[in-house]
């Protein structure tokens, strides 16, 4: 019977199969609606290179310890936060807050397409994906 608590040891993915293959491609529509986005704003490809691996340096967080990595990374890691940078930045006729957001989707995007998740306590490559890395 498979396990799905979020302590860590003897867990196991708790998506899996299709559902796990949606969530994959999720990631690469939103992937592809970020770089389409980016583009009809016109924007400098070289400066949506030099900042879309930006959101990792959340992981700085895991200094502190692995519930306050993952506490950072989750909290830069979600649409949620893409969608409030985004929206802040609209009605605040703030253009780089909105390509700040396009970049985030799309570095959000990027991640779950390859299947990294948003982190769980316990340690770093325990995501809402599955494991990732060395077992």
């Amino acid at each position: 019977m498979r396990q799905n608590s979020t302590s860590g040891a003897g867990t196991t993915s708790p998506v899996t199969g299709m559902p796990l293959l949606l969530l994959r491609i999720e990631g690469a529509v939103m992937l592809a609606a970020a770089l389409y986005a980016w583009h009809l704003t016109g924007g400098s490809w070289l400066v949506f290179g030099l900042f879309f691996l930006t959101p990792d340096l959340a992981m700085l967080g895991y200094l502190a310890g692995p519930r306050a990595g993952a506490i950072a990374y989750n909290l830069v890691h979600t649409y949620a936060a893409a969608a409030l940078i985004g929206a802040i930045g609209l009605l605040a006729s703030a253009p780089m807050a909105v390509a700040a957001a396009v970049i985030l989707a799309g570095h959000i995007g990027f991640d779950r397409m390859l299947g990294y998740g948003l982190k769980y306590p316990d340690a770093f490559g325990h995501t809402h994906l599955g494991r990732q890395g060395k077992r």
